[in-house]
């Protein structure tokens, strides 16, 4: 199975501005495409703006089906690129900080609600998810989706190791003086885990945020396959089969574990 060229948006877009952040995920799917990428992955809430007032979010919220999705879909369809981009999604009276999986023919293959969220911002502003895994198959790969603060959770990516995940997607807001998230604890996950982890930021400063950067593809061995800096950037890395099944033959950590001395912790 051929490696899985994964293109890293790092931007914060334009924030209230979808028609203008739509334009420059078309130009970005577009340079992604021609760099031989399979794949796309946005930052959180790129779609929309992250620091935003609660009623404005609330405003720009849509559907997961919506005019973006369509809008979306489209821009997939016509790159021949799967696109994994973060949104705030209405489902009723309730806002969700969501991702939404569209595969490179434009179809809607997972929707996923940030299940931890963070700060009293985000608790303002959003409903949290209750599905903590949620996953879609792209190119012989299983495909999982979080959203920033749920992949600083070590149940939570060992739920998506249990359950088969090859390539967890992380679009986050990482912001100063967290970054030690981004250059220490992501590689971690990714070698306990024993998966790729694509791990998706906004950067500069955006209201009371400072976002970092440093947007990465972290692999199984614990390495970093490629790193983005601090500005904006479309970085590129391999998701590997081959070193995926070679790294998890080699570390035994999933086959060691013993459920039953954790039970209490659950």
């Amino acid at each position: 199975m051929p490696a899985l060229r994964t293109a890293l948006l790092q931007s914060s877009g334009r924030p209230g501005d979808v028609a203008a952040n739509l334009t420059a995920l078309d130009e970005a799917v577009g340079r992604a495409a021609g760099s031989g990428a399979g794949l796309l992955v946005t930052s959180e809430m790129f779609l929309t703006g992250y620091a935003l007032e609660v009623q404005e979010i609330a405003g720009l919220a849509e559907t997961s089906d919506g005019p973006s999705a369509v809008a979306v879909g489209e821009i997939a369809r016509r790159h021949g690129v799967a696109v994994l981009y973060a949104y705030p999604e209405r489902d009723g009276a309730a806002v969700f900080n969501s991702a939404q999986l569209v595969g490179p023919d434009g179809t809607r293959l997972a929707n996923y609600r940030k299940t931890h969220l963070f700060g009293c911002f985000e608790q303002d502003a959003f409903t949290p998810g209750d599905a903590p895994v949620v996953q879609a198959d792209l190119n012989g790969l299983r495909v999982g989706i979080m959203i920033c603060y749920d992949v600083e959770f070590p149940e939570n990516v060992r739920s998506h190791a249990l359950a088969g995940t090859d390539l967890l997607l992380v679009p986050t807001a990482q912001m100063h003086p967290f970054q030690f998230v981004a250059e220490q604890l992501v590689p971690v996950r990714a070698f306990e885990n024993q998966m790729y982890i694509a791990y998706v930021n906004r950067t500069g400063p955006e209201g009371e945020f400072e976002f970092v950067g440093l947007s990465s593809l972290a692999g199984p061995d614990g390495t970093t396959r490629t790193r983005a800096g601090r500005g904006e950037e479309l970085v590129f890395g391999e998701v590997d089969p081959e070193l995926l099944q070679a790294s998890r033959a080699d570390n035994p950590y999933l086959r060691d574990r013993r459920p039953g001395l954790y039970a209490s912790l659950i």
